[in-house]
């Protein structure tokens, strides 16, 4: 159930996410969901995205020679309530995996969708399947 996550780590200048954007719009990709950060120094941002059409989006960060990495994140519906995101993340917890990333995608109206980066994607997707949360695979390209 893991959707497609790209990881770019890039210099902390003014501009860096404007050209991320300018690459990926030229290419027809559409950002769905971005998380931008501080990465190991001061000097380094680490950018994750996920986005509407993976495979056009590897295709235009290869060929603009922008490094990246793809890495499986799961997309979860959260309960819109308060408290409600403790659905998702106490039975991460009662089970030991760790939450390395999440972060919110843009463009659904109903129960908030989280991207969530864990440190063990397999043991994560059944712990959260056997607690009824709702996991979005490929059709959140489409939402």
């Amino acid at each position: 159930m893991a959707v497609k996550q790209f990881r770019l780590e890039t210099a902390n200048v003014s501009g860096k996410l404007s050209n991320l954007s300018d690459i990926l719009g030229k290419h027809g990709v559409n950002i769905r969901a971005i998380s931008v950060g501080q990465a190991s120094s001061a000097e380094v941002s680490s950018i994750c995205i996920v986005v509407d059409d993976p495979k056009k989006a590897k295709n235009a960060l290869t060929s603009e020679k922008t490094e990246f990495q793809e890495i499986g994140v799961l997309a979860v519906e959260m309960p819109d309530h308060p408290g409600g995101m403790n659905a998702v993340l106490k039975p991460l917890r009662d089970a030991k995996i760790n939450v390395i990333t999440m972060y919110p995608y843009i463009g659904r109206a109903s129960n908030p969708v989280m991207i969530l980066e864990v440190d063990d994607i397999a043991t994560a997707t059944n712990v959260l399947k056997r607690n009824w949360v709702k996991l979005w695979d490929k059709e959140i390209y489409r939402l």
